[in-house]
């Protein structure tokens, strides 16, 4: 390796720390290919979520040749994109409703006691978030990429 060129470590070993502050989980993995001349590409895509349960949250999206050099880039792109979202009496202050292309969710606050209502991506996001009693609808779409990124618009608008 050349003199002054920093060297790109997906390994997770350098921000170790770091990583055990956040909790990580998996949203999507899919095998994408591309068509060269002489034949197709496979690669993978991963969609990672990372937070402290203290409201911070991130997301990531990366490709890689094998499956774990793509979740390790999804974290890498994850941690990039933190954002901070509000807690009041372990829920959200009111209620946000987002739309990215195709997809619109709904989240609404909960009184304490009635529990993480929602399904899929949306579930997962506000749990790492350290968000304990909402209700969440993903109204349209199926999309589990695009789904995830209506959820982070909806947080945003919080801030």
């Amino acid at each position: 390796m050349a003199k002054g060129r920093k060297q790109k470590n997906f390994s997770g070993t350098a921000n170790s720390q770091e990583e055990q502050r956040f909790k990580q989980k998996l949203i999507d993995l899919r095998r994408v290919s591309r068509t060269v001349a002489g034949g197709k590409r496979l690669r993978f895509r991963a969609t990672m979520v990372i937070g402290d349960a203290n409201g911070q949250i991130g997301f990531g999206v990366a490709k890689g040749i094998d499956v774990a050099g793509a979740i390790a880039k999804a974290v890498v792109q994850a941690q990039k994109n933190i954002i901070k979202i509000p807690i009041v009496n372990e829920t959200i202050p009111s209620e946000i409703r987002a739309k990215y292309k195709a997809v619109e969710v709904l989240i609404k606050p909960a009184r304490i006691g009635h529990g993480l209502v929602a399904g899929g991506p949306v579930r997962v996001a506000l749990n790492l978030g350290g968000v304990k009693n909402a209700t969440g609808k993903i109204i349209r779409g199926k999309n589990k990429v695009n789904v995830i990124k209506a959820v982070f618009k909806a947080l945003e608008k919080l801030v």
